[in-house]
């Protein structure tokens, strides 16, 4: 336990990587957000009673009342209990608390109102989506769809979307007897148990939950779009907009952005046929894909819909699943899902088939369309799949990609 001696050394030094100085309680949000961060990063204290300049101002409420109010936030203000030491000492001008936060030992970084931060200098900051991934491998968090998410409780998930989603599996919900609410959701994945407390999995945020990217491991769980006046990403962006929501509601408001950019036109005779920039059923089944079969693991990197002057890329973070070839997809081979309850959502919500004839029914769209293939490419040592659809053919093989 740090003695008053030590502190006032600390208070001379003022705010650092490890040391957050605030008048008062007040308004507890901005300790959570230092607390959440010290304990990200390496430790260390949270001060009250002490200005920016580190002047001593004193805190003049109840220091019992202070000291409940900074033990039960410890205990249920963040998403994990901190086991901090708390200290006072009386001054001339008031009270001096103090908050000794010990480098988080969780499965998880410590969040505070749904958000990670970190201590960077004197500040407490939300990390980059890198600096977030590398910061889960640290704690050893790897997330897949039975993963439970700490900070979702039952309440984040939309019960009648749920119901909706057994109605779609033909299932009897009128019958007797019928398993109660928690049991269902436990049985179907949509819930998993941690420490006796239930909490929504990946899965069941991502398919049925109220706010499927408000936590920090789903953040970036969804379909980025961006379209480019050129053929490459240095050239100038044109429309940016975000595939948000459940995962149906991801492909469906992709799908309406690429709708949105316009048409091609041609003539037969004297009559105009107006014509898709590409095979609306093409990119469903790249877009659909992308979504279920992406390695949820990779927590810093959304899915990607870039459209260029030629050329329409999905984008797809991990690599293919095991015993799954880019011949193998291009043959149509049996399908393999990486997310089995994300793939079997998606089907009863009449998205994807699992016939594996997805890359054939591309091949046949793009090839009434404009004569063109679709192509596939798998990185394995940068994680990524694509999938491009060019706009016309191209005019010689040098044509560059995403």
């Amino acid at each position: 336990m740090i003695d008053w001696a030590q502190l006032e050394a600390r208070i001379a030094v003022g705010e650092d990587e490890h040391t957050e100085l605030k008048r008062g309680p007040g308004d507890l949000r901005p300790i959570g957000r230092a607390i959440s961060a010290i304990a990200n990063t390496d430790g260390g204290l949270v001060i009250l009673g002490v200005d920016d300049n580190g002047n001593i101002v004193g805190v003049r409420e109840d220091p019992e009342s202070v000291s409940e109010r900074l033990t039960g936030f410890l205990q249920s203000g963040l998403n994990a209990p901190v086991q901090a030491r708390l200290g006072q000492h009386r001054d001339a001008n008031g009270w001096i608390h103090w908050v000794e936060v010990p480098r988080q030992r969780g499965f998880e970084p410590l969040s505070h109102d749904g958000r990670v931060f970190v201590r960077r200098a004197r500040a407490s900051v939300q990390p980059s989506p890198q600096e977030l991934q590398d910061l889960y491998n640290l704690f050893g968090y790897i997330i897949t769809e039975e993963r439970a998410i700490a900070s979702a409780g039952i309440e984040a998930i939309e019960v009648q979307s749920f119901w909706s989603y057994l109605d779609r599996l033909g299932l009897d919900r009128t019958g007797d007897p019928q398993p109660g609410l928690e049991d269902d959701l436990l049985a179907r994945g949509v819930l998993a148990e941690i420490g006796g407390d239930l909490r929504a999995t990946l899965y069941g945020a991502l398919a049925f939950g109220k706010t499927p990217q408000s936590y920090p491991q789903t953040g970036r769980f969804w379909v980025e779009c961006v379209s480019y006046g050129g053929k490459d990403r240095a050239d100038e962006v044109l429309q940016v907009a975000e595939g948000k929501g459940r995962l149906d509601e991801q492909v469906d408001r992709a799908l309406g952005w690429v709708r949105g950019l316009g048409r091609g036109e041609r003539y037969e005779g004297i009559t105009r046929i107006d014509m898709p920039l590409v095979p609306r059923a093409a990119v469903r089944e790249a877009l659909v894909n992308a979504v279920a079969h992406r390695d949820y693991a990779i927590i810093g990197s959304q899915t990607l819909l870039e459209v260029f002057s030629d050329r329409l890329v999905v984008t797809s973070p991990g690599v293919l699943p095991t015993t799954v070839t880019v011949e193998s997809v291009k043959r149509g081979g049996r399908p393999r899902s990486r997310n089995e309850s994300i793939a079997n959502y998606l089907l009863a919500m009449q998205k994807m088939e699992r016939r594996g004839r997805g890359w054939l029914l591309m091949r046949r769209a793009m090839l009434e369309h404009n004569g063109t293939e679709p192509e596939i490419e798998e990185d394995r040592e940068a994680r990524w799949v694509s999938v491009t659809l060019w706009l016309r053919p191209p005019q010689n093989a040098a044509e560059s990609r995403a």
